[in-house]
């Protein structure tokens, strides 16, 4: 009985063996026709699937995959088909994902300093990529800040993929200004009753958002006027790598409209320049928001625009950080939107696949994006509240 086993055994692994050994003889013989197209390049951040750059195959692709274009350089495609003899085969081809687009030079046609001045100008103009977090920045052409007149000069910004941007301005140097100028006191208001006489319908709803400058706050007031929603500011960094600063009306302003009853949504301006540090932005701030009522997204505020440069980095990389930060209240299942201009919307901030917190201050906006809220302007005012404060529109689902 014991032998019978054995030999039964060794026929057994015959069997197997035999089985292994034809597919692996039919898999290895197996008929590929692959043709490739004559081009092999993808644009950085294009749309792209594993098909594309096939002209014909013999078979089917199983997973026609999207293809990651996030990273410049030659990256190799693996993929799996089954072919006409119904054969499941792996493959693979080289692609090369370019950068094709040059640096943006934030500069108008002109530049004005006054005599003596210390700035630098390669530091001051925003000048930024979409790939290239530190493009190479320079001043072309001879000028001196010490002594008056017009310069004629270049601003060169040349990225690592040696895309080039040259923009021609002027530096006018001039003397101190000795007049002190004519200003008015006035200044045109925004009435949130008017606000809501032209904006106000069935798919929209009618908010404010406030910080500590709005200073203490009527809660019961503002629900009588008709506030709809509120966008409270939760805080701030001390500049880049800063200790966190909760703003100091906070707790009062969240506690006060949880107690009337108006929606909260939640807003904090950022200083991040890493991923890592936004995502810790986001955790601080949902230590912040435990145990109050949230009904509306939490906003990352991001408007450093002004030293830029400082922050290493590329558009990509902000947007990608924007979208780091906002994944975190997805996961703790609260809805997350980007705020920003509308003039940066449109030149430097990517698709972050969040909703959209649009600030232009003008009375119909011409952006074409997509967007949930509106801010409309910055010198609103509403019973409640004593002195300016921003006020927003909110655009239903009508789904």
């Amino acid at each position: 009985m014991k032998k019978y086993f054995i030999i039964g055994g060794i026929v057994l692994s015959l069997i197997i063996g035999g089985l292994f050994l034809g597919n692996f003889l039919r898999v290895k013989f197996a008929k590929i026709e692959l043709v490739l197209v004559d081009d092999l390049t993808v644009e950085f951040l294009s749309d792209a699937k594993v098909s594309d750059f096939i002209e014909s195959i013999n078979g089917e692709i199983i997973d026609d995959k999207k293809i990651d274009t996030t990273k410049v350089g030659e990256q190799k495609i693996e993929f799996e088909y089954i072919n006409d003899d119904g054969i499941k085969l792996k493959c693979s081809y080289n692609i090369e994902v370019v950068d094709v687009t040059p640096p943006l030079v934030w500069l108008n046609n002109s530049y004005n300093v006054t005599v003596g001045s210390t700035v630098s100008l390669v530091d001051d103009v925003l000048c930024g990529d979409d790939y290239d977090p530190n493009p190479v920045c320079e001043v072309i052409g001879e000028y001196n800040m010490n002594e008056a007149g017009s310069y004629d000069l270049v601003y060169k910004a040349t990225d690592s993929s040696g895309n080039v941007t040259e923009h021609e301005f002027t530096l006018n140097v001039r003397e101190p200004s000795s007049g002190g100028g004519s200003s008015s006191s006035s200044r045109t208001r925004t009435d949130f009753a008017d606000v809501i006489r032209e904006y106000k319908n069935e798919n929209t709803e009618i908010g404010i958002d406030v910080s500590r400058w709005q200073g203490d706050i009527d809660f019961e007031e503002l629900k009588n006027a008709g506030v709809e929603f509120i966008i409270i500011r939760v805080g701030t960094a001390d500049g880049i790598g800063g200790d966190y600063v909760l703003d100091s009306k906070f707790k009062q302003n969240i506690e006060g409209a949880n107690k009337v009853g108006i929606p909260v949504g939640i807003y904090f301006y950022s200083y991040a320049d890493t991923k890592e540090r936004a995502v810790a932005d986001a955790n601080w701030i949902l230590e912040q928001i435990e145990g109050y009522e949230v009904d509306l997204p939490i906003a990352f505020d991001w408007e450093n625009w002004s030293f830029y440069n400082d922050f290493n980095l590329s558009f990509f990389g902000l947007t990608d950080m924007a979208s780091s930060f906002l994944n975190v209240f997805e996961d703790a299942g609260y809805e997350g939107m980007l705020y920003s201009s509308k003039t940066y919307l449109e030149r430097i901030w990517l698709d972050t696949n969040y909703p959209i917190w649009l600030a232009h201050y003008t009375s119909q906006t011409n952006y074409e994006g997509d967007f949930d809220f509106w801010q409309i302007c910055n010198n609103g005012r509403v019973d409640g509240i004593d002195g300016d404060v921003d006020i927003n529109i909110r655009y239903l689902s009508t789904e």
